[in-house]
């Protein structure tokens, strides 16, 4: 079973929009072989361990993302909210991400001379070119899927009876993405897409904002298929 939709946002909001654009990209994405592994407890270790080295090779990329989203903005309040999520990354998440590679048995060191993955490049300098070339906005979009994209992953496969919670080794990624401190920042971001397309958009902006939306859910996927293709 593949679970209910689960929806971030308002019904009406600009993410559900982009969603509905490229739902088949989308759930190609939500509900990929990796995630549903995942859930199953049946997800190679060495795929997770991959992953984990990859995801903390993301996350410093994802700093310069908001340290971009800064320089875009325009207001103090705009540059307040970058400089804030810049800071739980540089301090928290990954100080978090390290220690939680250390449970599955990669050490700092490993995490750090390791060579980013072509995927984890792909999305990346993507979502860094969209802020960029474009405005706060384009930024906000690019980093969308990842944001939102994980919470909603959390949530639709705790949700799912085919999920295995007792005895998985996954359950912790599991129940920390679909928590609610996590879940309050996917719904910020939403609450964020829609008060800055209030500012910078209007309808002839939806077809770009529509193929940024894709293209990054199309790279968060070939990201899922990394950690698969490194168990082959």
């Amino acid at each position: 079973m593949s679970g209910a939709d689960i929806l971030i946002g308002p019904a009406d909001g600009l993410l559900q929009r982009l969603r509905g654009a490229c739902i088949g990209d989308w759930r190609a994405y939500t509900r990929h072989r990796f995630v549903l592994e995942l859930a199953a407890g049946t997800l190679p270790e060495e795929s997770f361990r991959h992953y984990l080295i990859q995801d903390y090779l993301f996350l410093i990329q994802f700093a310069r993302a908001y340290a971009l989203a800064a320089y875009k903005a325009d207001d103090v309040a705009d540059i307040r909210q970058a400089a804030k999520s810049l800071a739980n990354i540089v301090d928290g998440e990954t100080s978090l991400h390290v220690r939680f590679c250390a449970r599955w048995g990669i050490p700092e060191a490993d995490i750090l001379r390791a060579p980013e993955a072509t995927a984890t490049m792909a999305y990346t300098r993507y979502v860094l070119e969209r802020g960029m070339a474009g405005d706060l906005l384009d930024l906000l979009v690019a980093l969308a899927p990842c944001i939102v994209g994980y919470a909603e992953i959390a949530r639709e496969r705790m949700a799912d009876p085919a999920t295995v919670v007792d005895g998985n080794p996954y359950r912790e990624w599991l129940e920390m993405y679909s928590g609610a401190e996590y879940g309050a920042v996917a719904e910020g971001a939403a609450q964020a897409l829609d008060r800055h397309f209030a500012r910078r958009g209007g309808p002839g902006r939806m077809a770009g904002l529509e193929a940024t939306f894709r293209s990054a859910t199309r790279l968060e996927g070939q990201f899922w298929q990394m950690g698969l293709d490194r168990s082959m």
